[in-house]
């Protein structure tokens, strides 16, 4: 392994302290692959996972490769198969099916150049701050490359003599990412005449400082109280009613920008009830705020 490289690579990642037993979802692709290289170079006990969606031809294959390079570097190995069934939201599915098969905390080798697309597919799709701030580690998935660049991983893999799977999806425009990926980012980078990720990117940074602190606010208002949100600043009011109602929803999506100002109206006493999706229902009485329906998280 190239040590200058890798160690140069190390200091602008995010890994857990050495020693520690990690699982680094691989699918064969230069992120994943260099993840993969890092964690080892990193000192963790790395186990590869890849999840085969079986949606193309040959894609069992990849597993193979995975193999041979978990193999290589000393790692683990696990292969892991899901079935999504053809029709509409594919790519949304197919993450959702990937994830699900994924063990809690798993590692993924997303990228600065992943996190720019992601804002702006977002911000295509009408997103609010949330989604224009970095994809941030939770709990269920960690995020160690954002500080690399996807040229960075190739680079990597080239020099540690890895060969990256190919993904033949990723140049299929049907796809949104893939469209500002090839399409859009090239155009921005022309008119801009320069690279528009780094840009992207701290100005996703600067907004998840906003963003952090409109929770720090929005955590002291009560969202069942119909007086307060009322009183509130709205920026404040609608960040604790998207909180209190993803918080209460079962799959806790995000409510819609109209479902939030539906809320906002019950709260106002324009209106006693609103209808909301997933057959939930949000009403005032007696100066309280209650959802209820169908779609409610369980109580833990």
């Amino acid at each position: 392994m190239p040590d200058p490289f890798a160690q140069e690579l190390l200091r602008r990642c995010e890994f857990p302290s050495p020693g520690t037993a990690v699982a680094c979802a691989v699918s064969g692709g230069a992120d994943s692959l260099a993840l993969l290289v890092l964690a080892v170079a990193a000192g963790l006990q790395a186990t590869a996972i890849h999840v085969d969606h079986g949606l193309r031809a040959g894609s069992a294959g990849e597993a193979s490769v995975v193999k041979d390079a978990a193999s290589r570097l000393g790692a683990g190995f696990e292969a892991r198969t899901v079935i999504v069934d053809p029709g509409p939201n594919l790519e949304a599915r197919a993450r959702t099916a990937r994830y699900e098969a994924l063990p809690e905390g798993v590692l993924t080798g997303h990228t600065a150049d992943d996190l720019a697309e992601t804002m702006l597919v977002n911000l295509l799709r009408g997103a609010g701050l949330d989604g224009l701030a970095p994809m941030r580690p939770t709990p269920r998935v960690g995020r160690p490359l954002l500080g690399l660049r996807r040229t960075e991983t190739r680079a990597l893999c080239s020099e540690t003599g890895f060969t990256p799977v190919e993904d033949p999806s990723n140049l299929d425009r049907r796809f949104t990412r893939n469209r500002v990926r090839h399409d859009l980012l090239p155009l921005l980078q022309e008119i801009a005449a320069r690279d528009p990720v780094p840009i992207l990117v701290r100005q996703s940074q600067l907004i998840a400082t906003d963003v952090n602190l409109l929770d720090q606010w929005a955590a002291a208002l009560d969202p069942t109280d119909a007086r307060a949100l009322a009183a509130a600043p709205e920026a404040l009011s609608r960040r604790a009613i998207r909180t209190w109602l993803r918080t209460a929803d079962a799959e806790r999506h995000p409510p819609s920008a109209a479902e939030v100002e539906r809320v906002l109206e019950v709260a106002r006493g324009r209106v006693v009830a609103c209808e909301l999706s997933g057959s939930r229902r949000v009403q005032r009485s007696k100066g309280r705020m209650t959802v209820t329906g169908s779609s409610l998280r369980p109580p833990a």
